[in-house]
């Protein structure tokens, strides 16, 4: 009976012994969680494409390198011929989708084909004709076009997969070449990757990759202090105050070529008046909203270009808050204070709808704070705090009187095909300026782009910059930084201001 007992001891703590030598020699999982402010809505990468990119799912044809230098990604080379008109890719070898079809040109066609049958920025160029033999790419343009390299490194010109798109060119399931493949999408709030084995660049330490949208910073700041999140993009300033006293997290800025400004409708009665919009900015206190409300003494903004964006930034140009002046500007436009202190004219009060979103944490305080400035001349402001897509459709609908946004105009490298884009037309774009229009700027704009006079382009872009600054067709506020809260445990961290990529396949954990 001894012995059967002992027996039976000695096989449990084998099989404890070797449960665990099991366990142990098992491959461990390696996984992280970003937060992030922005929801996804399907796999169409026009509308989509940014989280794709960031997350190392797509890769398109160029990329941008963090000093805005064009590099190569899915095409290794390029030449251009016939004077600009014509451009000739080398499509990069040995590169499969997801799905084990191998790259080519041919896929490179499919995918920019459909691409051009969606809105986006592939609209802007001048597309004449696009051909695909082997493995090398041809674009034939109408005109010379001069950000183009910079414009295919967009997120919505990902390569994806023939295989990806149905017969109506929809993309059904989504095979990309990059780092990380598409594990499960949980849309709007949660998409999940996992490591390609098969890519063809440098593979990632990381296995497995969540990505969480969630709209208030608070909570993703609180996720990354709880360690239910790894890393939390857009997080705001009071985090820092937070986390000061945590040794698990740190908290990264970072400046962005993005600014916060007023979108203005300039065909409204009250701004359509350039006088009424120079009022409004000289009453703003920039330097009270970049110290207090943002915590970033120094990142106020009198133009849209910042001194990053060297060749569109006026050097000379310092304007400073001046009440008086903007009080004198309305009164020539016939504005009169009523009894309540509240400016009047033809028994109309100046009275304005300040749209905004929660989405960039800073954007709702801070139109509470210009609603108190504006409210110090007069003009009564009613701030309404939606969702970020109610910014386009109010435009179309002409129903928006002024939104507090903020805009990257960095995205492609260069500002100019962005700015071309915009002010081609006078309705604008859905995230620049409304019902404005300048005959000059047009015609400066297409001289940039065609690359028609090298020499002149610099006196070009600051004659641009200028006339911007002083119009006033969109009111700059100040320059944006993006605030990153990281566990300490993950190294290897690099910041894309161009908000392409977040380079997973650097990132290593200490765990």
């Amino acid at each position: 009976m001894k012995k059967l007992f002992f027996l039976a001891i000695v096989l449990v703590a084998g099989l404890i012994a070797f449960s665990l030598y099991q366990r142990d020699s098992e491959p461990q999982i390696s996984r992280i969680t970003i937060s992030g402010p922005f929801e996804f809505h399907g796999l169409d990468l026009s509308k989509n494409g940014f989280i794709f990119s960031r997350l190392g799912v797509t890769e398109s044809l160029t990329g941008i390198e963090t000093d805005g230098h064009v590099i190569p990604l899915l095409a290794t080379e390029w030449k251009q011929s016939d004077r600009g008109l014509t451009w000739q890719f080398k499509i990069r070898d040995n590169v499969k989708f997801h799905d084990g079809t191998p790259l080519d040109a041919k896929a490179v066609l499919k995918t920019l084909t459909f691409a051009r049958e969606k809105p986006g920025v592939i609209k802007q160029i001048p597309v004449k004709s696009m051909s695909a033999e082997g493995n090398t790419f041809t674009l034939h343009l109408s005109r010379p076009y001069v950000p183009l390299l910079s414009v295919l490194a967009h997120y919505s010109l990902g390569i994806v997969s023939p295989t990806a798109y149905d017969e109506n060119g929809q993309i059904t399931q989504l095979y990309g070449t990059g780092p990380y493949q598409v594990q499960k999408l949980t849309a709007p709030h949660k998409a999940d990757v996992r490591r390609f084995d098969g890519y063809w660049g440098t593979q990632g330490e990381i296995d497995e990759i969540s990505y969480l949208a969630g709209h208030r910073s608070e909570s993703r700041a609180l996720m990354v202090e709880s360690g239910q999140a790894d890393m939390a993009f857009s997080i705001d300033p009071n985090s820092r105050t937070m986390f000061a006293d945590n040794p698990d997290v740190s908290v990264q800025s970072y400046n962005l070529p993005r600014t916060i400004l007023l979108k203005v409708n300039n065909t409204h009665p009250f701004l359509s008046e350039k006088q009424a919009r120079q009022a409004i900015s000289l009453a703003l206190n920039r330097e009270a909203i970049a110290s207090s409300i943002l915590h970033a003494p120094g990142s106020q903004a009198y133009q849209l270009f910042s001194d990053a964006q060297a060749d569109w930034h006026l050097k000379d140009y310092q304007p400073k808050q001046n009440l008086d002046t903007a009080k004198a500007l309305l009164y020539h436009l016939g504005w009169r204070r009523n009894d309540k202190g509240w400016l009047e004219r033809d028994g109309q009060l100046f009275s304005l709808t300040l749209s905004t979103y929660a989405d960039r944490p800073e954007l709702p305080v801070l139109a509470t704070t210009i609603q108190d400035q504006l409210s110090r001349i007069g003009i009564m402001i009613n701030v309404n705090i939606d969702n970020s897509s109610v910014i386009p459709l109010k435009h179309h609908d002409n129903s928006l009187n002024m939104a507090l946004i903020a805009r990257n105009f960095g995205t492609l490298g260069s500002p100019l095909p962005i700015l071309f884009n915009d002010f081609s037309s006078p309705k604008g774009s859905d995230w620049g300026h409304m019902n404005w229009y300048s005959p000059r700027i047009h015609h400066l704009l297409s001289m940039l782009i065609s690359g028609k006079e090298p020499e002149q382009e610099a006196a070009m872009s600051q004659e641009v910059a200028r006339i911007l600054a002083e119009e006033l067709p969109v009111i700059p506020i100040a320059y944006s930084q993006q605030l990153v809260g990281l566990r300490k445990h993950i190294s290897g961290f690099r910041f894309d201001p161009y908000e392409i990529d977040y380079h997973l396949t650097e990132l290593t954990t200490d765990d």
